[in-house]
């Protein structure tokens, strides 16, 4: 069975699978009682389709749009102006411009209406808003402007009703034959015996078939509202925005035209709008038209446009137009309806349900042969062959409803739904542990992870940084004790301190605001903020310190170059550059210092060592150590790079990063799980080898690497240094890309890997998870990735490791639990019909264990909470058979117990139980039933753990299990006792319900000497 799994499902992967093989696997599964249910968490590949012509056509409208506004701005100023008039409605609410004619300046790149309406400025004013204070904070303006302009959301399929899912369930083929089988069952019922005992057989089936139904929607729906609840959270995004002068953030859902938006490296742009003012815009518009070449976005092309992704430098931009009014919208929508793509678990287990229905739909077909044979044979041999009443057709549509409801319990269509409401449970559960999960297929693949590769910064660290040390004017100053900082004011040269001041202040992505409440908040990375604040700390003024000098030009920090710069033209005149980045390529770019009466002198050996030397005794106590230089610059150019070398040491600081709690534990857990823990950061090798010990993630088994002597490694020698890295310090993003490449590749790992800038997206991609950071993670980041970590904390990473193994296991034990009932239900009612005649379970009853089994045990087993215990056992990894050797072991065991025991009752029963008399066969057939249902209750127990005896441990505290047990019992006691004109049952004595009890009991210490049997050595495959 796994083989031929393998070999038809296997291909589908946990991303990035192609619409061919999405395909091929549905093709295979050619019997499918109810596609609406079965295929319902499967990727709608038509409307994706439709999704990627939409994105063809955007590119087309889109480069036909640039080819005729960069035409038509070459005769601009010939043209007339243009005869747009503004609506009443829009006019009588105070603007000068309406909604389509901004979403056509903007979609339509159109240079002339954009100049007719005075530029970016007149659209402003146009809009009643300010670029510098945003739009007022007046909530019945707001209200109104929403009405005109509309609201910053897309069109979303509507939500489906609970009979909505009522009807889906009914529309199971087998079920829609029983319910004609009920149908036929009552007219010859009621024409033959009357009312009302000819009408309850029909009546039963009937009954059956509504509880069914009625339980299937009420699990189905309740998933749905579970994954309504998660795509909110998923869709929550926050953007800075001004308004009303102060800058806050905001949800890109409360967005209006009018806003002032902040754009910064990694951002997703929110809506429609126009470039107000900025540095270096690089704008990747793949997502939106599928052209993979960035564009920049100027003054002269201020286009931006919604669903695009900032890969490079900061702006601000006015909002033009949002929500379905822009082509993202309407992309979205689409995109919306094609859902996300099955996981490899839905895919395998769809194809163990073809495989099981196809052996149940043969059985059936073979024991309906066998019982109208059998009936036949005794009409022949009572010489009645020739005479048909209306009991023989009763007799006759019974064995068809048998049959029927054989297929209805041989094809296990709660297979592939137990894996959705496994993942539902546990995503939700997730979310309550600070983890939102993006892609479905991650929770089961998380489950056999190999590799773990890990940032330092904010995952490993707290992301709470301070400058504790300096060594400015090559004097060292330790900052932790109280007071230092004003020592360090007076101990530093005054030109030199307004220099220090002016280089942190300008060379800068983070500000320092003042909210509504006059209180002062400084925004930006923690690493920013931690600079920002020592430079207050020393006795600077941002705003006076920003406003002085004109920037000229800024290249924003990316983690290729590992460093930022700006060019600031001076108040008395002349240009000066300043730098900032990792310590010692911007050290490498020095070749003066400011000595410690303050003056600029050469750089010479001992400075540079003693320089280094500072650096290394920073990083070795596990600070991250920047470095600080400037340098004049004469006739620069705008267009031009910043200068890389000629600049002078400022000093460098060392910023300490403390280790979170917690994780040093989190790793060894890992470690004792059989997850490698790998660091791969940024930042300087020792900092990171000092914060990897502590961490308990390097140890003198493995190594650390720096990112430029890994690149240049040939493929030999990569071969026998990657798994022993256990650090990457001073990584490129292609560094990690490699990394992980080469451990999935050419090591078979199943690695996760998290990220939280722009450029760790290839990686994300790449890994088998991506993890983003939630706090400092980028959107583009988060985009890539198929988990988020809200907290960005390692140990949630471990605790999303951890509910990974327990979806897997569930499912497996769900299914180990399923296929027992179905090998003992196909059996006993075949077997039983070519040797008697008579099927001992009845179409009702079969329904019934149908339910416990399907619906019922899905619930019980699937939604079984993680233990520590599985973070002991080693990973599944790449390679492992999903239905295992220990599976097939303990199925076989408790099958050949149940149809033994339910043999020797048929064949012994009446003999053992002393029944005698017209109602022995019915006493007997209710025992079997009675029997074969605790068996199952007994056995969903047995289930809960596949190789540990002790079954019972946790099991009062899972509350979803232990309701479900009870309600199984609860219901078996009123259909035995109280609806046996129905069910086809007898009331049991006391005794007889003891038997009953005490068969299903006696499977458990049968299930507890079958998991003593050793199996790895044996190739049950």
């Amino acid at each position: 069975m796994e083989s031929y799994i393998n070999n038809s499902f296997h291909q589908v992967k946990s991303k990035h699978s192609s619409e061919e093989t999405l395909q091929r696997w549905r093709d295979v599964c050619g019997m499918v009682k109810n596609p609406k249910r079965r295929f319902r968490h499967t990727a709608n590949l038509s409307k994706r389709s439709e999704a990627a012509a939409m994105r063809r056509t955007n590119q087309e409208k889109l480069r036909v749009a640039v080819l005729v506004s960069k035409a038509a701005f070459q005769f601009i100023q010939g043209m007339k102006p243009s005869d747009y008039s503004v609506p009443e409605e829009v006019k009588a609410a105070g603007y000068q411009i309406c909604a389509d004619e901004l979403g056509s300046i903007v979609e339509g790149h159109d240079m002339k209406k954009l100049k007719f309406h005075g530029g970016v400025s007149g659209i402003a004013e146009k809009l009643c808003t300010s670029t510098t204070n945003g739009l007022p904070s007046d909530t019945a303006k707001l209200e109104r402007r929403q009405e005109l302009f509309g609201i910053n959301k897309f069109t979303e399929k509507e939500v489906r009703s609970f009979w909505v899912f009522v009807w889906e369930a009914l529309h199971d083929m087998t079920l829609m034959i029983l319910a004609i089988c009920a149908f036929v069952s009552l007219i010859v019922g009621i024409a033959t015996e009357g009312w009302p005992h000819g009408a309850q057989d029909g009546l039963g089936i009937v009954a059956s078939i509504l509880i069914v139904v009625f339980v299937t929607a009420t699990s189905d729906y309740r998933q749905s509202l579970q994954f309504r609840d998660l795509d909110k959270e998923k869709k929550k995004i926050s953007i800075q925005v001004t308004r009303n002068g102060y800058r806050h953030k905001m949800s890109i859902y409360e967005l209006l035209p009018g806003d002032i938006v902040h754009l910064a490296i990694g951002d997703q742009v929110p809506a429609d709008g126009l470039f107000v003012s900025g540095f270096s815009m690089l704008i990747d518009e793949s997502s939106l038209t599928g052209e993979s070449e960035p564009i920049h976005v100027t003054d002269d092309n201020p286009y931006l446009l919604s669903g695009t992704k900032v890969q490079d430098g900061s702006c601000k931009m006015l909002v033009t137009t949002v929500g379905m009014r822009t082509q993202w919208g309407k992309l979205m929508a689409t995109l919306s309806e094609g859902g996300d793509d099955e996981t490899p678990l839905q895919v395998k287990l769809n194809g163990v349900a073809t495989i099981i229905g196809k052996i149940g739909l043969f059985f059936a077909v073979v024991t309906f042969a066998v019982l109208v044979q059998k009936m036949i044979s005794r009409k022949v041999h009572e010489g009645t062959y020739l005479s048909w009443r209306g009991d023989d057709a009763l007799e006759l549509l019974e064995y068809f409803a048998i049959a029927v409801t054989i297929v209805v319990v041989a094809v296990p269509e709660g297979l592939p739904l137990a894996v959705t409401l496994s993942l539902a449970f546990a995503m939700q559960k997730m979310m309550n542990d600070k983890a939102l999960v993006r892609n479905l297929a991650a929770c089961e693949t998380m489950g056999s992870a190999t590799t773990i590769c890990s940032d330092k910064t904010g995952t490993l660290t707290t992301n709470r940084m301070t400058v504790v040390k300096t060594c400015i004017c090559t004097n060292v100053k330790d900052l932790s004790a109280e007071g230092s900082s004003t020592t360090l004011t007076s101990e530093i040269p005054g030109s030199t301190l307004k220099i220090l001041l002016q280089s942190i202040f300008n060379n800068t992505g983070g500000e320092i605001v003042v909210d509504e409440a006059g209180k002062r908040e400084i925004l930006g990375t923690p690493t920013e903020a931690a600079l920002l604040q020592f430079a207050l700390s020393l006795g600077g003024d941002f705003q006076a310190e920003r406003e002085a000098p004109k920037l000229i030009k800024v290249e924003p920090f990316n983690s290729t170059k590992k460093r930022m710069g700006v060019v600031l033209e001076l108040p008395e005149g002349g240009l000066r550059a300043h730098t900032k980045g990792a310590s010692e390529i911007v050290l490498a770019s020095c070749d003066k210092v400011i000595n410690s009466t303050g003056e600029v002198v050469p750089l010479d050996d001992a400075l540079l060592n003693h320089l280094k030397t500072t650096i290394d005794e920073f990083a070795g106590e596990a600070l991250r150590t920047l470095c600080l230089g400037y340098c004049q610059v004469d006739g620069f150019n705008p267009n031009d790079s910043i200068p890389t070398s000629g600049f002078t040491c400022i000093g460098i600081v060392g910023i300490k990063d403390p280790v979170r709690p917690g994780v040093k534990e989190s790793v060894a857990l890992c470690s004792s799980a059989g997850v490698t823990v790998r660091m791969v950061t940024g930042d300087n090798i020792n900092t990171a080898k000092a914060i990897a010990r502590e961490c308990g993630i390097l140890n003198e088994h493995g190594i650390a690497i720096e990112g430029p002597v890994f690149r240049e490694m040939k493929l030999e020698e990569l071969n026998d240094i990657v798994p022993k890295i256990q650090v990457m310090a001073r990584s490129s993003p292609l560094d990690k890309h490699t990394l992980v490449k080469h451990l999935r590749t050419t090591f078979d790992e199943v690695v996760a890997v998290t990220g939280d800038g722009t450029n760790d997206a290839p990686a994300l991609h790449e890994a088998d998870i991506g993890l983003a950071m939630g706090i400092a993670g980028t959107e583009v980041a988060k985009e890539s990735a198929d988990v988020i970590i809200l907290d960005d904390n390692f140990s949630t990473i471990v605790t999303v490791a951890k509910w990974g193994r327990s979806v897997y296991i569930n499912i497996q034990k769900f299914v180990q639990f399923q296929l027992t009932v179905n090998v003992v239900a196909l059996l006993v009612n075949f077997s039983s019909a070519c040797v008697t005649g008579s099927a001992p379970l009845t179409a009702v009853q079969l329904l019934w264990v149908n339910m416990i089994m399907d619906t019922l045990g899905a619930l019980a087993l699937a939604t079984e909470p993680p233990n520590d215990e599985l973070m002991k056992r080693s990973p599944v990894g790449r390679k492992g058979n999903f239905i295992s050797n220990v599976m097939w072991r303990n199925i076989i065991g408790q099958s050949v117990y149940q149809i033994i025991v339910i043999w020797l009752l048929q064949a012994k029963g009446e003999e053992v139980f002393g029944l005698d008399g017209p109602d022995s066969d019915e006493i007997l057939n209710t025992l079997i039933f009675n029997s074969f249902v605790f068996c199952q209750v007994f056995n969903e127990i047995s289930s809960r753990e596949m190789e540990r005896i002790d079954v019972l441990k946790g099991m009062l505290q899972n509350n979803v299990f232990v309701s479900v047990l009870s309600a199984t019992v609860v219901f078996q006691i009123i259909i035995i006792e109280f609806l046996g004109t129905f069910a086809n049952t007898y009331p049991l004595t006391f005794g007889q319900w003891s038997y009953s009890i005490f068969i299903g009991f006696v499977g458990m210490p049968i299930a507890a000497v079958v998991k003593l049997i050793p199996v790895d050595h044996l190739k049950l495959e």
